[in-house]
């Protein structure tokens, strides 16, 4: 991971937003949503969209989480510009930022111990009063400094308010006298988060700040160190976050969290973008949309201010859609992906194929790819074939009899559909039979499973041999 050279935000025009997760755990459904509002911004206006891994937490930052998050990131489809930047890496930018502000008189040397900073804290908590600390070496006579420890604290403004712009929350004021003077470098020399971000941001040119709206309270604090150094204040959207069902914040109570998880579920990558979109943004009464679409939709005025609700039947309505739309090869692609990513055994090339063929049924009104494998268990399977309860079941002595004299009807037939089709549904009308009683037993025999495709699909897939041979094993089973 690189450090970025120092840009100005404005100095090109160009739209630059950025994620930037914290390496901790995996990437959750919140931070992909984020993630994506940022990219779509981004790219729907021609810009850039950077990645920032914010590892200053050691103890927890791990390159285990960083893998995963850039994992799920690449599943979503969702490129970023450049290498990936280590706030870690920056740190001695960080500090370099906080002795300027030193230089210019924005920031001080603050030499209070926590006991006295609690002492401080304690009295004004008894005498009702804020107890945002006031450090008596604000404005403190440098040749009085002692000889110790310091840490180095922005000199926040005490009068009149900060106004942040929201595009999504609208216009915040927050009064000056309720913004401490946040610490930009710890008694180490280490920078602090609130600094970090910062810096970053302005480095990395971001001019448009999409976050969680967790992180509102932050901003006024934060552009104190825009203004501290003179530069341009990006554009900040705090969006709300998302809830359960229940109404209640996302917590393990609720299912799935990474987005890992949603990807061995069996979930196409689109059809999670469409649904990350739409919660908490809107375009009329559009559910259902392209990539395209979405790029050219979206914008910032469209996200509303109140939680957004997870609503999984809602996702599964959206994916039943995108596999309708999506081309039988990409399907076939992510449906690889998913057996990796779950750890189940890839296709050999005739299943492969034989899915392929097969994938204009297997994916109609699929709503994951566990059904579409269900579905396309005919193709997977090798003879001899295990049928499941419910086949066996249909393949009884009088259905096993009904095949047997279906079979010789097949033996010449041409092989198309139409054909096929016809041929059957003649067989059962001269038996005085429903094409059910004839339907069930086969897509037993052909599949094992009462789950499939069309059995005439099932039949032109597997082809004349291959089929032959199925209802031959059928016939010859024995009931237990």
């Amino acid at each position: 991971m690189n450090a970025p050279s120092a840009a100005s935000p404005s100095a090109s025009g160009q739209v630059v937003t950025r994620f930037a997760p914290s390496p901790t755990g995996f990437l959750h459904i919140g931070g992909a949503r984020t993630a994506l509002f940022n990219w779509l911004y981004a790219r729907g206006r021609g810009g850039k969209f950077v990645l920032r891994i914010e590892d200053t937490d050691r103890a927890r930052s791990t390159p285990e989480a960083t893998a995963a998050i850039l994992s799920g990131l690449t599943w979503l489809g969702l490129d970023w510009d450049g290498e990936a930047i280590s706030q870690f890496e920056r740190a001695d930018r960080h500090a370099e930022v906080a002795h300027d502000m030193l230089a210019r008189g924005h920031a001080y040397k603050c030499f209070a111990s926590q006991d006295e900073i609690e002492a401080f804290r304690e009295a004004a908590r008894a005498e009702k009063r804020s107890t945002l600390f006031q450090s008596p070496w604000r404005d403190a006579d440098p040749a009085s400094h002692p000889d110790a420890p310091y840490v180095v604290r922005l000199k926040a403004p005490r009068d009149g308010e900060t106004v942040i712009d929201d595009k999504v929350q609208g216009r915040v004021v927050i009064r000056n006298d309720q913004l401490d003077d946040m610490v930009c470098l710890r008694s180490d020399g280490t920078p602090t988060y609130m600094l970090a971000v910062v810096v970053d941001d302005h480095d990395m040119g971001v001019t448009h700040v999409i976050r969680g709206d967790d992180h509102l309270n932050n901003a006024a604090r934060q552009i104190q160190v825009y203004l501290a150094m003179g530069w341009d204040v990006p554009v900040f959207a705090h969006i709300p976050l998302i809830h359960g069902e229940d109404g209640k914040k996302l917590s393990k109570r609720h299912g799935a969290l990474g987005v890992e998880d949603y990807q061995r579920m069996g979930y196409p990558a689109a059809a999670i973008r469409n649904y990350l979109t739409r919660l908490g943004w809107s375009h009329g009464d559009d559910e259902f949309f392209t990539d395209a679409q979405a790029l050219d939709w979206f914008d910032l005025t469209g996200i509303g201010r109140a939680p957004a609700r997870l609503d999984l039947k809602k996702l599964d309505h959206l994916t039943a859609q995108h596999f309708s739309v999506m081309d039988d090869a990409a399907v076939l692609h992510e449906l690889q992906e998913y057996l990796a990513a779950t750890g189940a055994a890839a296709l050999n090339p005739a299943q492969l194929d034989g899915m392929f063929r097969s994938m204009p049924q297997l994916k109609e009104k699929a709503r994951n790819f566990t059904q579409i494998l269900e579905r396309g268990h005919f193709v997977l399977t090798m003879r001899p074939l295990e049928p499941d309860a419910k086949a066996a079941k249909a393949l009884n002595n009088v259905s096993r009899g009904i095949l047997s004299e279906l079979t010789p009807h097949l033996q010449n037939a041409s092989w198309v559909r139409e054909t096929l089709e016809t041929l059957v549904s003649e067989f059962a009308a001269h038996r005085e039979l429903g094409l059910g009683k004839i339907a069930q037993p086969l897509r037993a025999a052909l599949a094992g499973r009462m789950v499939s495709p069309s059995v005439f699909d099932m039949m032109i897939v597997l082809g004349r041999d291959e089929t032959l041979a199925r209802l031959a094993e059928a016939v010859a089973r024995h009931d237990d």
